[in-house]
């Protein structure tokens, strides 16, 4: 156990000393550009449910069964808050920050536009753009995956899908980028939140001016619950989090699943000769083996779970990517194994939070694989270039050089 008398003075008087394992989610020097897995490992041998003295001390949970209590007991662990360390006036986002029942209206008016009928429908534009995006750097036999792809397909579908000026698109990213970044920098988060909430109004002023079917439109005129419109206010909140999300999360997952499958070639070949029959299946491994969100919670009311005093005020770390590795629920968790019989993970959250866009994540990774392979049937990483990545509540690979044959 990697406890100390040293660390006892950071250490909350009801939190017992065993539970205490110093890991600091923002700059562990024990986790490698391989990140989902070192991250694991890193804390391995810490309890199932314990207390890092960093960032203002908060506790992390790494379990699955664990993860899952905590995520359905709204009464005791809320996401009114969802930053650590705790900031002043923190982001507000809907239907994130809401506890449930008053997230519920908020999902409801979402559901219809990221349910599987639309993803289905708004397919033909997946595959559009992957195929296009992945034409711009076939003949190149060379290119950085996050910079040339995965940060540029799953952020077009995003800024399709709500209208945007698609020339912004590297703007955008970089914004959404920077705020994950500045985690624990409280005046920089809020300059970057006033910039973000800036363009989206802008949008929301241009899409009453001249509604479309994109869903900046449909949130301006979907009625939320007895015949009302939201507020600007609100239409600003919950754009906020579609923002974040549909500029990051996608990107990262893809990252971390193609970093893998480069240095897999047997499993390269079998998606080369069938991209269309097992691209599902790679799909819905890699969202399992590479989740990228961690899930803040604020206790509200004490809580003895498991053997762990949670008390007002703590703050809590919900460890998504670590509970969808945990091997007393995945056998071999660490291998990336398209044929694993199917098992609910939790990366995308579970109860009331569930991610709303779990379906068009998984549709872009099945689509964009299918597509890689059908244009780049084998490639590896270049030998000696850098893997720079990012940890944190949301975690990223920030570079990836990937190259090929003729």
């Amino acid at each position: 156990m990697n406890t100390h008398p040293a660390i006892a003075g950071h250490v909350p008087d009801h939190v017992p000393l065993d539970l205490v394992y110093d890991f600091d989610i923002y700059a562990d020097a024990r986790v490698s550009s391989d990140v989902q897995r070192t991250y694991a490992e890193a804390i391995a041998h810490a309890p199932d449910i314990f207390w890092s003295p960093a960032n203002g001390g908060h506790w992390l949970v790494k379990r699955f069964d664990a993860i899952a209590a905590v995520a359905t007991d709204p009464e005791h662990f809320s996401v009114r808050e969802m930053q650590i360390p705790r900031v002043e006036n923190p982001p507000f986002f809907i239907p994130l920050s809401l506890d449930p029942p008053d997230n519920l209206p908020y999902r409801r008016v979402m559901a219809p536009m990221f349910g599987p009928a639309a993803i289905k429908a708004l397919e033909p534009r997946l595959r559009h753009w992957a195929q296009a995006i992945v034409a711009d750097v076939a003949h190149k036999r060379t290119c950085d995956f996050m910079g040339d792809v995965a940060k540029v397909f799953p952020v077009t579908i995003f800024m399709e899908l709500m209208g945007m000026d698609l020339s912004r698109l590297h703007k955008f990213r970089h914004l959404a980028e920077r705020f994950f970044e500045v985690q624990n920098d409280a005046a920089e988060m809020a300059r970057l939140s006033a910039t973000i909430l800036g363009i989206l109004r802008d949008l929301v002023e241009e899409k009453r001016a001249k509604p479309d079917e994109k869903l900046m439109s449909h949130f301006i005129h979907a009625e939320i619950e007895d015949g009302r419109v939201m507020s600007d206010d609100e239409i600003l909140a919950m754009s906020f989090v579609l923002f974040l999300g549909g500029m990051d999360t996608v990107t990262n997952v893809t990252g971390f699943a193609f970093q893998q499958l480069a240095q897999m070639p047997e499993l390269q070949a079998r998606l080369a000769a069938n991209p269309a029959g097992l691209s599902g299946a790679f799909a819905d491994e890699a969202v399992r083996a590479f989740g990228v969100v961690n899930s803040p919670r604020l206790v509200v009311k004490d809580k003895d779970l498991m053997g762990v005093p949670f008390r007002v005020g703590d703050m809590v770390l919900n460890l998504l990517p670590v509970g969808s590795r945990d091997e007393r629920r995945f056998e071999n968790p660490h291998v990336l194994d398209i044929d694993r019989k199917k098992t609910a993970h939790i990366t995308f959250s579970t109860g009331p939070h569930l991610c709303i866009g779990h379906v068009l994540g998984r549709a872009e990774i099945r689509v964009l694989a299918e597509e890689w392979m059908r244009a780049i049937p084998r490639f590896q990483i270049v030998e000696g270039a850098e893997r720079p990545f990012r940890t944190g509540t949301v975690m990223a690979l920030e570079k990836l050089q990937l190259e090929w044959g003729a």
